[in-house]
């Protein structure tokens, strides 16, 4: 049984959560946002209709759309045996033409911005347009650092299409991609041990990434060279390079024509001893369709440079670097009284029942219960679908996975109107 990784960051944003046999990773990426706050684009705060009513806070009035907005996810087994992955299938093409593929096993992640794909899940002879580096002709490489690994590869151009939502021309990167050295920049490997470079490493296909953000690193890697970041790659070396915003790994929801305001979420209940496999949705948009509009869910406005949110547990522990993550396979969090057993998972000798609080930055809270069970006993059901499997973090709180079971989660996007003004939020 394996786990699953910690996410990059906007910087050191959030969790993704693919890890070794039996390890578990959260919460960690490769710096804080110090070196710049995140883009703003779209839903400007001129194009605001607010209306109230009695009984109801401020709300505006958001673009209504028809466009099909949904795709099924699942959490089953994998070939790598990799619990509390969450899926789903995605349709690249080449830009501009019917030259199209359909990749299955693609893991949906709340925790990163932007579509990332194996080169070896496309197939043999789809080229898909490289996209340059900085102002110049050289090939933009890019290094995403998560908490158990990187990926390293081209930045490319793709058609990406979701049920009947599109993204023309878009940025993604191509991990492994021949076009850029099969070996990172050292600036790139030295940030973490694993190269997640295949299928085996990565546990995937790809990372669909649907967080917070337009693109993965923002103003900050337009303004400077940042590293590990962006990388301008020729004759067999690549250097660090800064790269214009419309140039970055871009989120696919941000890109599409309607319901490009965020995405929701929605996952049944799982057993106190999980289950074999789990079937939900992915919609598209937030109060854009009858299907996604937010009803009395509480909404938990981020950090809008980070995306955190702060969490206190009913131990009286404050966690100020606080995510809530569909990416991270587990809970991540520091318990005092669970043991931990191989590879970081928390084992408690029976099961614990915690609660806490997460508080968005204008002060909003909401408060939650949830259970951790032992881990081990967990695995050896041999289901794959997990509400109580948590992992040890000693300086972050982080709501993966297993927190969705049960719910119906919101993810609003930085600059984009929703029907409570603009993101980023989350909101369930």
């Amino acid at each position: 049984m394996t786990g699953r990784r910690g996410s990059p960051a906007r910087a050191l944003w959030l969790a993704l959560l693919l890890c070794a046999t039996l390890a578990a990773c959260g919460g960690g990426g490769s710096g804080d946002s110090s070196t710049g706050s995140a883009t703003t684009s779209g839903g400007s705060s001129s194009n605001v209709t607010p209306s109230t009513g009695a009984n109801n806070p401020t709300t505006y009035a958001v673009a209504q759309s028809t466009t099909p907005n949904q795709v099924a996810v699942n959490v089953g087994q994998l070939a790598t045996r990799t619990p509390n992955m969450l899926t789903t299938s995605v349709t690249v093409c080449v830009p501009n033409t019917p030259t199209c593929t359909t990749i299955d096993n693609v893991q949906v992640d709340t925790g990163s911005a932007g579509l990332r794909l194996l080169a070896s899940a496309l197939p043999s002879g789809m080229t898909l347009p490289a996209v340059n580096a900085g102002s110049g002709t050289s090939v933009a490489g890019e290094c995403l650092v998560f908490g158990s690994g990187y990926t390293w590869g081209a930045v490319r151009l793709a058609d990406v299409k979701l049920a009947g939502e599109a993204a023309a021309s878009l940025p993604i990167q191509v991990i492994a991609d021949p076009a850029v050295p099969s070996t990172a920049p050292s600036s790139c490997s030295s940030a973490s041990a694993i190269a997640m470079d295949d299928a085996s490493t990565l546990h995937v296909n790809g990372i669909l990434g649907v967080g917070l953000f337009n693109a993965d690193c923002g103003t900050s890697c337009a303004n400077m060279v940042i590293t590990p970041w962006y990388y301008a790659c020729a004759s067999g070396t690549c250097n660090p390079s800064a790269q214009p915003l419309a140039h970055q790994v871009a989120n696919p929801v941000a890109a599409f024509a309607t319901d490009n305001n965020g995405v929701e979420i929605t996952l049944p209940t799982v057993g106190s001893n999980g289950a074999a496999a789990v079937t939900g949705t992915l919609t598209f948009g937030i109060g854009t369709q009858a299907n996604n509009v937010l009803g009395s869910a509480t909404v938990l406005r981020t950090n809008k440079s980070t995306g955190y949110v702060k969490t206190t547990t009913s131990d009286g522990a404050v966690y100020t670097r606080s995510y809530l993550d569909s990416g991270s396979n587990a809970f991540f969090f520091s318990s005092s009284t669970a043991s931990l057993c191989s590879g970081g998972w928390l084992c408690p000798s029976s099961p614990l029942s915690l609660s806490a609080t997460i508080n968005g930055t204008d002060g909003v809270a909401a408060s939650t219960t949830f259970t951790v069970a032992n881990a081990q006993t967990l695995f050896n059901t041999n289901n794959w679908a997990y509400s109580n499997l948590a992992a040890y973090n000693g300086s972050a709180f982080g709501w993966g996975l297993p927190f969705f079971f049960g719910k119906t989660v919101f993810t609003a996007i930085e600059g984009q109107l929703t029907s409570v003004g603009n993101g980023p939020y989350f909101a369930f």
